[in-house]
């Protein structure tokens, strides 16, 4: 039925929610509540994210539904509804992609001023931040945002910042781009979404599992337990640098243990983590001891963008 269908966007409203890949109906409902005051727009982009396309409506109560879409950087347009229906059906239309979604209405430009471009940054700088914003690319966990600060403040030294926030922009949409042309080389079920699927079997089964967690191992085993749910018994997760390894080819790291402490439910917790990665498709290698780390091997790490 189309109100369980899944669309492949992201959704911010202006109270701060955020909805990641929600359904037909959930997005039907958003249109319908908008008008309050603090609660009067919303924001959808696509899954990957694709720099310069959106959709966003805009209302406020007892008056019309304004609705625009940019689908470039120079196409910026817009057009008013009377009511929620027609806007729900004009939004949905656009997160499916559906040809034609837009043919029945009359559309306005938006006036706006196109940004300048802006020189690159020195041969030797764009290189290295070039290297460093592709291997967070790879990781595949950064949105857009956040690949902008990495890019900036890479190669800051004190009061020098070689790179401006426009050409880390700039940069970032460049390889963000290239990314998503690479990713529409990849065919079905991806090593990453294999793992993902054993964190949520994990996850059912009273463990908590967070997938790019913290920066480090010592970060990593000092903040697991805020993450606990009630009733889980142990733990799995891999922090950024794990991914980083995962991303050249060095297979993944997963730390994990238990909430008590004790060696033999951190080896049970050791156990299911392994089940579930083989239930899910993925080869784990262990040699059961509850000192030692599981590492997944082979893996091909395909882990595609949201933003």
């Amino acid at each position: 039925m189309e109100i369980d269908e899944i669309l492949a966007v992201k959704v911010q409203t202006e109270n701060g929610e955020t909805y990641t890949r929600p359904s037909v109906a959930t997005l039907r409902e958003l249109v319908n509540r908008i008008g309050r005051r603090g609660d009067r727009f919303l924001v959808v982009q696509r899954i990957p994210d694709v720099p310069d396309v959106f959709a966003q409506v805009w209302h406020k109560r007892r008056s019309d539904y304004q609705f625009e879409y940019r689908a470039s950087r120079e196409v910026f347009l817009c057009t008013v509804y009377a009511t929620a229906d027609p806007t729900a059906d004009a939004l949905v239309g656009w997160a499916r992609q559906e040809e034609g979604w837009d043919a029945k209405t009359a559309w306005t430009p938006v006036g706006f001023d196109l940004p300048a471009q802006v020189p690159e940054p020195a041969d030797e700088v764009r290189e290295q931040v070039e290297a460093r914003i592709r291997e967070l690319l790879r990781c595949g966990y950064a949105d857009r945002d956040t690949l902008n600060e990495a890019a900036e403040e890479y190669l800051v030294s004190g009061k020098e910042r070689p790179v401006s926030p426009a050409q880390a922009r700039q940069l970032v949409d460049r390889l963000w781009l290239e990314r998503l042309a690479e990713m529409q080389t990849w065919q079905g079920t991806t090593d990453p979404e294999r793992l993902t699927r054993a964190f949520e079997a994990l996850t059912a089964q009273g463990i908590t599992a967070r997938e790019n967690f913290t920066c480090c191992r010592n970060c990593g085993t000092a903040e697991i337990g805020g993450e606990r749910a009630d009733g889980d018994r142990g733990f799995v997760y891999f922090h950024s640098q794990c991914a980083e390894g995962a991303a050249v080819g060095s297979g993944l790291t997963l730390l994990y243990g238990a909430f008590d402490g004790s060696a033999e439910t951190t080896a049970a917790v050791g156990h299911k983590v392994v089940a579930a990665l083989t239930e899910a498709g993925l080869s784990a290698q262990w040699d059961g001891s509850p000192d030692t780390a599981i590492t997944v091997t082979p893996l091909t790490w395909h882990k595609r963008l949201v933003g």
